[in-house]
């Protein structure tokens, strides 16, 4: 046999050899294409764009900060979090065909598809079907018709399939109020079990106490402003979305615990409503609390420590003058 068909057939050898390769990393389950989940570290995430059937949800940098549908501002540690997952998600076991059909066919479970973007640029495309079958709360594939696959971050033992979420609540700063003094009008704070009840009216430089009824006096005006100031920012911890219909239900069918409004100058208006939230024993949590605004649908989860600085009785106005407290 001459040199030239040993080349010859060398070369039909490694091309038949380089094809198997890529056929088999197409379709294999291992296979590159069935399995690059993470975005390699030298792109930078610009957009993300979460979707189902019926709807279509995009966060994307603009600069100064990251908006929700090209509008809202976006909280920024839901933003920090899933960039996080993004670059470092893994594969941590294959799924059968056997269990994918009884955790996520069967049960009808619609995939969340993922687009994430280096500005215009398309650099990873990938389905999550958020399921409660194994402790990342998610089976993930490529494409539809591809391998699936439970994937984690090493490091992190929480659900990382609830980031991938298309409730716009999820995305927005869990922040009740975020005023500045000088925009608040007044604020009235009810206690419905008890007679601590108070308005505080607040204009320019002067600021008025009242009982609701009638304007008090001898109270300490550098508590009341300061008072004022908490108004600058109460966080909530987390939306309460594991309530069924019915526990909302029965939330919001009893009287509040607490109750604070504030008027802005501008004539916007923020109620807060707050009940006492019970430990799986039936015990009282001491430690949170529900609320709800009124102008979102959606109960949260709340510390006290959080809203602590602006649950005040009247008696915290005249603690320089316990003689005067109207709570004597």
């Amino acid at each position: 046999m001459g040199l030239r068909k040993i080349i010859t057939y060398l070369f039909l050898f490694l091309v038949v050899v380089a094809g198997l390769l890529l056929v088999f990393r197409n379709t294999s389950p291992f296979g590159s294409k069935n399995t690059s989940f993470s975005i390699q570290q030298e792109k930078e995430i610009t957009r993300i764009e979460l979707s189902n059937n019926k709807t279509k949800l995009t966060i994307a940098d603009e600069g100064d900060k990251w908006l929700l549908n090209g509008q809202k501002e976006t909280r920024k540690s839901s933003i920090s979090f899933i960039i996080r997952l993004l670059y470092e998600l893994e594969i941590k076991s294959p799924v059968s065909q056997e269990v994918f059909k009884d955790e996520i066919s069967d049960k009808g479970i619609e995939p969340v598809r993922v687009r994430v973007y280096e500005k215009r640029r398309l650099i990873n495309d990938f389905f999550v079907y958020k399921t409660r079958s194994n402790a990342y709360g998610n089976i993930m594939k490529k494409k539809t018709g591809s391998k699936p696959f439970i994937v984690h971050v090493p490091g992190h033992d929480g659900d990382i399939g609830s980031a991938f979420t298309l409730n716009e609540l999820y995305w927005q700063p869990y922040t009740i109020f975020n005023l500045l003094p000088s925009e608040i009008s007044s604020i009235r704070a009810e206690n419905p079990d008890s007679s601590d009840s108070f308005t505080i009216n607040h204009r320019k430089n002067i600021v008025e106490l009242t009982d609701n009824k009638s304007e008090l006096t001898g109270f300490d005006t550098v508590l009341v402003r300061r008072y004022i100031s908490y108004f600058t920012y109460i966080p909530f911890e987390s939306w309460a979305l594991e309530l069924s219909n019915d526990m909302k239900n029965e939330i919001l069918s009893k009287t509040p615990t607490f109750r604070i409004s504030v008027l802005t100058f501008s004539g916007h208006s923020i109620n807060l409503s707050l009940w006492e939230k019970m430990n799986d024993d039936g015990s009282i949590d001491t430690d949170r609390i529900y609320g709800k605004v009124d102008d979102k649908e959606q109960i949260f989860i709340a510390r006290y420590f959080d809203l602590d600085p602006i649950l005040k009785k009247r008696e915290y106005f005249f603690k320089k003058y316990p003689e005067n407290s109207p709570a004597k």
